[in-house]
């Protein structure tokens, strides 16, 4: 069987383009890294959105009236979930909102920039349609260190280690009224 991925990315906002020109590139390695050695098929859309766009999304479909930065919509079940293995999983959708992956990124200073931080949430998403998740201390500290792994090997600096510049916020740990956190196992 064909063990290729497919990526199907979709520039909402034009504002990706403009501040980060190669950002279809940039965001189809980091869901290729994510989707890895795969034995399986697998189908994922990526959309590079604006936040109203996201906001709307995540009001319509989580109840949260906010644009945060990633959200994750998935299709059929995770890889091994019992689907049909002549038929790519479709895995399901990823959606960054522009404005406010900009502002973490600037908010973090030169410890992390707008490209770093668009394939860390990428992989992120991906990575919570591949069955992934942050629930619980041990789930996230696994999650993170896989997500660790891959952005490693796109040459990128662990995001979990890096330390927060004076008067930046600290978007592992955001104060409980910060709604952007994609985090949810911590206030936000």
């Amino acid at each position: 069987m064909d063990t290729s991925h497919s990526i199907d990315i979709t520039m909402e906002s034009a504002d990706w383009a403009a501040a980060l020109p190669d950002a279809e590139a940039i965001a189809a390695a980091a869901a290729a890294a994510a989707l890895g050695g795969a034995a399986i098929s697998m189908e994922v859309s990526l959309v590079l959105a604006g936040d109203e766009f996201q906001r709307a999304l995540n009001r319509d479909y989580r109840g949260r009236d906010e644009a945060t930065n990633v959200l994750s919509f998935p299709g059929d079940p995770p890889p091994g979930a019992g689907q049909a293995p002549d038929h790519p999983t479709l895995l399901g959708d990823v959606v960054v909102a522009f404005g406010v992956t900009r502002r973490e990124a600037e908010a973090q200073g030169s410890a992390i920039g707008l490209a770093d931080h668009l394939s860390h949430l990428i992989i992120h998403g991906v990575l919570h349609l591949l069955g992934h998740d942050h629930q619980s201390d041990a789930e996230a500290e696994a999650m993170e260190r896989l997500e660790s792994r891959l952005l490693a090997g796109l040459g990128i600096a662990d995001p979990h280690r890096r330390t927060v510049a004076p008067g930046a916020r600290d978007l592992d740990n955001p104060s409980p009224t910060q709604g952007e956190e994609h985090d949810e196992r911590r206030p936000g």
